[in-house]
């Protein structure tokens, strides 16, 4: 029998009997993914779109109740654009750039995410999660419909598993019994206590915060701008922090700091609770608990991200503070990292030690992001006096000081990884190009005569070609590399992320939009070269 482990917003995949299960021997399946939150339903609907077979086992039916992630980055949303689900989401999300820092009640900093123009995304919006997977499966189901090779099974719960030369083994539980079906690759997405990680006798390296946090979502009319509003020792908090979001549909996100001593029983008391959000928010406005929670965090990661044919993306390989969103949203990067990987691999296109690749970028991430998320939660739950003595003297400073403001350190918002190093990266013949478009790199949006720039970076490897009119095509290894022509002037958009002080520039792009190698003209050898690397082929 499959145990109910919490309550589903949305029922999106009833149990339904599979031929699988009355098979005599167990079915052989390319990729099996463990878990169906957004981490996995992506993957299925990246390799669903690349024509590759998979099967997603989640042991409910559905998206769980409450909030939870709500701060979607631009790079998630382009990457969602890629597959086909952005729209839905930034329609029903709460788009915002500004955040604003208070100090007790004055305001000491603002900040703008998205200063600069030409891209197709915002810098963040705020979505319930619920709603995030909703429109994900959404998807799903519409690429199902035109033959998307995706199978989605609720209320399938693996409850063992072994690591085979060439598959893994898996025995999977359901309401009509137990089966077992075998993949070519399997990827952990079940989450921050990852059934998969267990049974496999794995665990974290990292390190506990001692502070708990309240989350209240709370639904109310209120007049209050659509930002990020954080405070530092608020009147209604005292010697504490506080943050107010905006969510869909008339909910807000309240997030209070409570220490590492309390009574977790009596902080979820919801007059108590009432009490804390009225004086945020003002005894004159009405409001409504939609969903509480108490949380402590820890900043983490597995050593290995693969093992043999055992992959782990998502919260189930890493975990960091909620400040600066950088969970889900680097869950969604390295299910972007490992979808085209996979594909090349079960296609025959590159060999099995590309996929070596994924844990060596991925990791570079992920470090990336709990170095920064320590680093909020350091500033913002001091673990000594003299970091708490540095914080202070910081908020001392930013309201007349502009260099000190970089330092106040509210959540470093989530920012894509700019792969630094990696063994797929190609030469740099871009003498002193832009910087944020070296190899490595995902690729800057930009406007153009037709859309935006991403718009036409969507399907495999590909060749931006700028103002290189005289490049018609350039076939790899017998495969066809398609070319986006763009044509540039000095001072616009494309000018000053790709080409810099150059008149022309030729980039090769990877499937996940991220740079390969740049050149200032083209050269068949070259790209050749950088193509067999990038597919694993040459390292």
């Amino acid at each position: 029998m499959v145990a109910v482990r919490y309550q589903t917003a949305f029922r999106l995949y009833p149990y339904e009997k599979v031929a699988d299960q009355d098979r005599a021997t167990p079915v052989r399946h390319p990729v099996v993914i463990v878990g169906g939150g957004p981490i996995g339903m992506a993957l299925a609907l990246d390799l669903g779109n690349r024509g590759i077979s998979c099967v997603v086992l989640d042991d409910h039916d559905g998206v769980g109740m409450g909030s939870r992630a709500i701060c979607f980055a631009k790079r998630t949303l382009e990457i969602c654009d890629r597959l086909g689900c952005a729209d839905p989401m930034v329609d029903k999300g709460v788009v915002w750039n500004l955040g604003r820092v208070f100090r007790d009640e004055k305001e000491i900093y603002t900040f703008n995410l998205l200063p600069e123009e030409g891209h197709k995304q915002p810098a963040f919006i705020n979505l319930q999660q619920p709603y995030f997977e909703q429109f994900i499966v959404e998807k799903i189901r519409e690429q199902q419909a035109n033959g998307a090779p995706i199978d989605i099974r609720g209320q399938n719960c693996v409850t063992a598993l072994e690591r085979r030369e060439d598959h893994v083994l898996l025995d999977v539980d359901t309401p009509d019994g137990p089966y077992q079906i075998e993949a070519d690759y399997l990827v952990a997405c079940d989450g921050a206590n990852s059934p998969i990680r267990g049974l496999m006798g794995l665990d974290f390296d990292g390190r506990v915060f001692e502070d708990n946090f309240l989350i209240a979502d709370i639904k109310m009319k209120a007049e209050f701008p659509v930002e990020r509003r954080f405070w530092f020792d608020p009147p209604f908090n005292r010697g504490e922090t506080a943050l107010m979001h905006k969510q869909p549909d008339d909910v807000w996100r309240l997030d209070f700091q409570l220490g590492w001593d309390i009574d977790r029983e009596a902080e979820m008391d919801p007059d108590k609770i009432r009490s804390r959000v009225q004086a945020m928010i003002g005894e004159e406005i009405d409001f409504d608990l939609v969903w509480t929670s108490i949380y402590t965090f820890r900043c983490c990661t597995m050593k290995d991200y693969r093992h043999g044919r055992v992959f782990f993306a998502g919260d189930s390989a890493h975990q960091v503070s909620p400040f600066g969103a950088r969970g889900a949203n680097g869950g969604i990067q390295d299910i972007d990292n490992l979808g085209w990987k996979l594909a090349a691999v079960l296609s025959g296109e590159a060999p099995d030690r590309l996929l070596d690749s994924y844990h060596a970028e991925r990791k570079h991430g992920a470090l990336e992001n709990i170095k920064n998320s320590s680093r909020s939660a350091d500033f913002l739950t001091p673990r000594n006096p003299a970091h708490a003595l540095f914080r202070d003297a910081v908020l001392d400073l930013v309201e007349d000081h502009p260099f000190a403001r970089p330092m106040v350190n509210s959540g470093r918002l989530s920012m894509p990884c700019t792969y630094d190093g990696s063994a797929l990266n190609g030469v740099d013949g871009l003498v002193n190009g832009p910087a944020r478009s070296r190899p490595g790199s995902p690729c800057p949006d930009a406007r153009l005569e037709r859309g935006f720039l991403l718009d036409h970076l969507k399907t495999g490897f590909g060749l931006l070609a700028i103002n290189a009119p005289n490049l018609t095509e350039c076939v790899v290894d017998k495969t066809v590399l398609p070319v986006v022509h763009v044509t540039s002037q000095p001072g616009d958009e494309m000018s000053d992320r790709y080409l810099g002080s150059h008149d022309t520039a030729v980039y090769l792009i990877r499937p996940d939009q991220h740079v390969v190698a740049r050149w200032d003209h083209f050269d068949h050898g070259a790209v050749r070269a950088a193509y067999r690397i990038a597919m694993g082929k040459d390292l």
